[in-house]
């Protein structure tokens, strides 16, 4: 039985957990990457990286809960071994503020987080224009030495790389299946009408005195500690194409995150980063064909998680290397000999 040729498009987050997957799951595969763009040039790399989600509206709750699950357990393991450092994986805990009392005040993933529990009256008097809140400890990946760590474990299982754009999907005609993690490219490649940018401006400030992460339930006002540098942001800019740093962004996100926390103040900025979140009504994680040069070639999407996508990589890698498993299964015998 030959390898089947696997092709995985997009090097973020999402693409370079599922080519992990696939490569170290599916040892009868011959992964390929292909991508544009890898770290540190990646919307992933622009993301604080904190594992945490919204509920997608089109999604069963179970299968949520798994991608969070298999992305939690994956990121602990890692915070908790030898490969911490090198990988910039991180456990961080901090606090999420509401202005009024959230209706599901209770998610979902309160079960899989560490620590949950609701904020006391004393600590809300820290933030006197919110009413409620939720502390938990979850993980933190930083992209910019995650993404390398991650394209190392992928060439060492075997898996091989090109930096290139794809500008139709009829230029992968010679692999067995196709792996679409192209995020906003696939409103190009797929005609996903769907698909729309939500820009994220943040900046990375050098604030070593913080340890704990502050989010506001407006999804807009972040503070994130990291391994290197501290997080603040940010913009949820609908429909805007522009990568280019926005100065009133930056003295908004400014005076926003220092008035949640003063010492900011005397924060000093190192860099200010634009990245286009690839959002839709929910993630697209499912099978698909494609008629190719005269065959039909089986097609997996992983792609459309917004703002969760560094957090719930893994979790959608894992479903969608499952999906290739069912792809290669059902291929006729002559196409597997």
């Amino acid at each position: 039985m030959k390898h089947a040729r696997v092709v995985v498009i997009g090097g973020g987050a999402v693409g370079f957990s599922t080519a992990v997957c696939i490569a170290e799951t599916l040892p009868s595969c011959s992964v390929t990457l292909v991508a544009e763009k890898f770290s540190p040039d990646t919307t992933s790399d622009v993301a604080a990286g904190i594992l945490f989600t919204a509920n997608f509206p089109d999604v069963p709750l179970e299968r949520q809960k798994r991608w969070l699950q298999d992305s939690f357990d994956h990121l602990l393991a890692i915070a908790h071994s030898e490969h911490a450092a090198e990988a910039g994986v991180m456990l961080t805990s901090g606090c999420q503020i509401f202005r009024e009392i959230p209706e599901d005040w209770k998610p979902y993933w309160s079960e899989i987080l560490i620590g949950f529990r609701t904020m006391t009256d004393l600590e809300l008097k820290h933030f006197p224009e919110h009413k409620f809140g939720q502390v938990f400890t979850t993980l933190k990946s930083e992209c910019p030495t995650y993404l390398p760590w991650l394209e190392q474990r992928f060439r060492k299982a075997g898996g091989q790389v090109q930096q290139r754009k794809v500008y139709s999907l009829h230029e992968l005609g010679n692999y067995d299946v196709i792996v679409n993690c192209s995020a906003l490219g696939s409103s190009t490649l797929m005609g996903d009408t769907q698909i729309h940018p939500i820009r994220g401006q943040v900046l990375k400030v050098e604030a070593p005195w913080l340890k704990h992460f502050i989010r506001d339930g407006d999804g807009k006002t972040y503070i994130f500690p990291g391994i290197h540098s501290v997080t603040i942001g940010g913009t949820r800019q609908v429909g805007d194409w522009r990568l280019e740093a926005d100065q009133e962004d930056t003295q908004s996100i400014l005076q926003r995150c220092i008035k949640l926390v003063p010492s900011l103040s005397k924060a000093k900025v190192l860099d200010t980063c634009v990245g286009l979140r690839p959002t839709r009504t929910s993630p697209r994680v499912e099978k698909d064909v494609l008629q190719l040069q005269g065959r039909t070639v089986p097609l997996v999407h992983n792609y459309g998680h917004g703002g969760w996508g560094v957090g719930l990589a893994w979790g959608t890698a894992v479903e969608a290397t499952q999906l290739v498993r069912q792809c290669l299964n059902e291929m006729p015998l002559q196409a597997k000999m």
